[in-house]
């Protein structure tokens, strides 16, 4: 797990200014290389092969390609002894060159061959191209920027495993793209390959590019094939079952201490499970003093049943200054409500390994979350004539009060009717999004609102037009995998455990063991109003009962109880001083808001959160980066 950076042209100043902007994703080693156009960069966090020998960038003994990875192959060493017998000698025990000599051997091809997370660049000087690529489910980030330069023709490129490290460049811009921050103040992050600056991209999921001649071009080399298969339930919770042990304990290899994050969920349990079979396991859980947003009593009961050495992190608020932590390695606005949390796990966590287990993937593979239940509800929902649900049952529901519980009946039944309220092409995703039409027109500027499309769900739309299948669920786990997961969950846990230098593998993000869940028919994954059915029953016998039997609780801060306390007069003056606040929206709506919301006549925590998160990464990134820069 590394940081990597580079450009197309010589500059090697311009490349350490990147590689240190992001030198906590690697503070074991650092690199430079200096061709002829290119220049690249890394930063390194050891985990396999600790020595002097996997030191990047890479090159081969020919000279012909050199790399900067970021990732882990967990099949490196099945692919080393394909390689040797094919005559390629290695001067290491790294994954580092066994991937540097795939390349060499299939060219871009050898994408197909890899099964593990990764970013990385290759500097091909035989046919003089740059070659980017991401892995298939977008585990590992990649950033990169188009740009041109008076001195060279064509496109240049500029690329880093974080935007920061892009920024550092120097020869990106950092003005705001505004639909993107229209896109944010709904998702809480920004959709698919725009981000927050109107110059930088990310590389999506399963694609590459490459850059020759002062040209870019990009092709997609993977992408979920969910047609499902003929097999009976026992054949599917045996491969389950299999799949998943083979990619947990796949992921345990490394030259250092190992942990998991436990909740004591589905999936967070089934790791330690299998871990555990391979020896004893450390595991680390963050809880609460609110009960209703703790899960420790689970966790502990979890850590006992197979005996790990457990440690837990307790959160009873937040600083201003861990926030602002958070937002600086966030690089852009993401305002989901565990980030922060996992941030601080993270930190505490760090001290004691080197790498964690963590259960992301399971439930996008499996129709695990409360979104895909209410579409389902929406169904019944829409029978009912409009004027009911418009004229009664709407007024009546919103004009609850808010609880100060994270669910509950109240709580849980605002949500489905706020979300069920939006435009129907919002699909499940209705229900994670976080700005009412009403809301809209008032809160921001007409000046922005005048400037974008005002067309929400148009993210999902374009993924959705990939979509080769007529079943609803499967839709949305298709849309699930290919744009919330990877633009939301992935990158916050990427950032946030590489800003301690902790590396987070993810076993249910093992692409085979994705591919088999794709496999299985949507009833079998939502069956009634039962998430996860198949793989419930295949886990029976594997995981307690207690912990089959569990409700999705979700990991996330109580932030909406905290605005009504230690956060609020912080949240004030963040709204009264904030440039981008008073640039881009309407300080009455603001304020109202907050009054609404202290007084618990709604609950806007996730508009207000994202207000916040906006206000400090304006601070962090845009006006406070002018002044040094004019200073």
């Amino acid at each position: 797990m590394c940081g990597i950076a580079g450009l197309t042209w010589r500059d090697g100043e311009a490349v350490t200014r990147m590689t240190d902007a992001i030198a906590h994703r690697g503070p074991d080693d650092s690199g430079l290389y200096q061709g002829e156009p290119v220049t690249l960069g890394h930063r390194r966090l050891t985990i396999i092969d600790l020595s002097s020998d996997g030191h990047q960038p890479m090159t081969d003994p020919q000279g012909l390609v050199t790399l900067t990875y970021n990732g882990e192959i967990y099949n490196y060493r099945e692919l080393r002894e394909q390689l040797v017998t094919l005559g390629h000698q290695f001067r290491s025990s790294s994954d580092t060159e066994v991937l540097l000599h795939a390349y060499l051997q299939w060219g871009e091809a050898c994408v197909e061959r890899l099964n593990g997370m990764f970013a990385f660049a290759i500097w091909d000087s035989r046919d003089r191209s740059m070659l980017l690529v991401r892995d298939r489910l977008g585990v590992k980030p990649l950033y990169y920027a188009e740009v041109t330069r008076p001195d060279l023709d064509g496109t240049q490129l500029v690329f880093a495993s974080e935007i920061k490290g892009i920024l550092a460049s120097g020869a990106v811009s950092r003005e705001i793209d505004r639909q993107s921050l229209y896109y944010f103040m709904g998702y809480e992050y920004v959709p698919g390959r725009r981000t927050i600056f109107r110059d930088v991209h990310e590389l999506e999921p399963g694609c590459l590019l490459r850059w020759k001649d002062g040209k870019v071009t990009q092709r997609r080399y993977w992408e979920l094939d969910l047609t499902p298969k003929v097999r009976t339930n026992d054949e599917y919770k045996q491969l389950l079952r299999e799949q998943l042990r083979r990619s947990t304990q796949m992921q345990l290899v490394a030259d250092v201490p190992v942990g998991v994050f436990l909740s004591g969920g589905l999936d967070s349990t089934a790791l330690v499970a299998f871990a555990s079979e391979i020896g004893p396991m450390r595991s680390f859980s963050m809880g609460y003093a609110d009960r209703s947003y703790s899960e420790l009593e689970y966790a502990r009961h979890v850590a006992e049943h197979y005996g790990t050495t457990h440690e837990e992190v307790l959160a009873s608020s937040m600083s201003p200054e861990t926030l602002e932590r958070v937002v600086w390695h966030l690089d852009e606005p993401m305002s989901d409500l565990s980030t922060a949390a996992f941030f601080m796990l993270c930190e505490k966590v760090r001290p004691h390994v080197k790498v964690c287990l963590s259960g992301e993937g399971g439930d996008e593979a499996m129709a695990g979350y409360d979104r895909f239940k209410a579409s389902r509800l929406n169904a019944a929902y829409t029978r009912i004539p409009g004027f009911i649900r418009h004229g009664l049952i709407e007024p009546a529901v919103l004009g609850l009060r808010d609880r100060p519980t994270k669910k509950g009946a109240v709580n849980v039944l605002k949500r489905f009717v706020e979300g069920a309220h939006l435009p129907a092409d919002g699909g499940h995703l209705r229900w994670q999004y976080f700005m009412q039409p009403e809301i809209e027109g008032d809160l921001f500027r007409p000046e922005l609102l005048n400037d974008v499309t005002r067309d929400p769900f148009a993210p999902v739309r374009d993924v959705f037009a990939r979509s080769r299948w007529s079943d609803r669920v499967t839709n949305e786990i298709f849309i699930d995998t290919s744009l919330s997961m990877p633009s939301s969950v992935l990158d916050k846990v990427d950032k946030m455990s590489m800003a301690h230098g902790l590396e987070v593998r993810v076993p249910f993000l093992d692409h085979e063991y994705v591919e088999l869940c794709a496999t299985i028919p949507s009833s079998k994954k939502l069956r009634g109003m039962t998430t996860r059915a198949i793989y419930r029953e295949a886990m029976a016998g594997v995981l307690p009962d207690k912990v089959i039997r569990r409700k999705k609780q979700g990991y996330s801060l109580p932030v909406k109880n905290w605005l009504r306390g230690d956060l609020e007069d912080y949240m004030r003056g963040l709204m009264r001083e904030s440039p981008v606040i008073h640039e881009f929206f309407q300080p009455a709506t603001v304020t109202r808001l907050m009054d609404e919301h202290r007084a618990m006549q709604a609950n806007h925590s996730h508009l207000l959160w994202s207000l916040i998160n906006l206000a400090v990464w304006d601070r962090l990134f845009l006006h406070s980066a002018a002044e040094r820069s004019a200073a």
